[in-house]
């Protein structure tokens, strides 16, 4: 894989000769060899689609071509960095914890309310987090962001996870997404973390959570 971990804050990227990366802009902290970074306007490794329907659901986060032959090392905000390789799985994440990515990977965009029906669309309403979730399917490694940390929560047929939806991060796996209410609607005027709503998560896969509700 072309990403790998150097510390919690920065990953290292491989950049080979025909191979592109994407990162999110900004994100180049340093560089060896010959790289070059250009803004990429056609919305990634998705095409135009995927930019209009990124547009389209307010996660039209600014990205960089990354190409040549070299290393460079990404990080962003001094956040909290995390690698996850995909063997052929789709993989689920808000668009601005994206730091970088292969460009082996199909990029798409995902409307929330399609798994976890009404209680899915309100989550945006709620608790500040987008209707529409980035995809990204293939093989290749992505590293994403997030605060204080991240860890790993499987998810099984027999035992859902309940997640915060401002410290849910991304997840992937043959899983379904309902947002539940613990309260009652009265209740959950000007609430908008785990308190008063859940990300239910249940199927087969990993959910990543962050140890804090800030956003990015």
């Amino acid at each position: 894989m072309a990403l790998r971990e150097i510390n919690s804050k920065i990953v290292e990227a491989t950049v080979l000769p025909g191979r592109r990366l994407f990162s999110q802009r900004g994100a180049m902290l340093a560089y060896r060899g010959e790289v070059s970074f250009t803004p990429n306007m056609q919305g990634g490794q998705g095409g135009v689609m995927s930019m209009i329907g990124r547009r389209m659901a307010n996660e039209d986060t600014p990205l960089m071509s990354v190409e040549g032959s070299g290393t460079v090392l990404f990080g962003h905000g001094g956040h909290h960095v995390q690698v996850i390789d995909l063997t052929g799985e789709t993989l689920y994440v808000e668009a601005d914890r994206l730091l970088a990515f292969e460009g082996t990977l199909q990029q798409g965009t995902m409307f929330m309310g399609s798994q976890g029906g009404v209680m899915g669309m309100v989550r945006g309403q709620v608790s500040d987090q987008g209707l529409f979730t980035t995809t990204l399917k293939g093989h290749g490694s992505v590293a994403v962001m997030a605060h204080g940390g991240v860890f790993e929560v499987p998810i099984t047929p027999q035992r859902p996870v309940h997640v915060d939806p401002q410290a849910y991060v991304a997840h992937h796996g043959d899983v379904r997404n309902k947002l539940s209410t613990a309260l009652g609607w009265r209740d959950m005027v000007g609430r908008g973390s785990g308190e008063a709503f859940q990300l239910e998560l249940s199927g087969s896969g990993t959910v990543y959570v962050q140890a804090s509700e800030e956003k990015l």
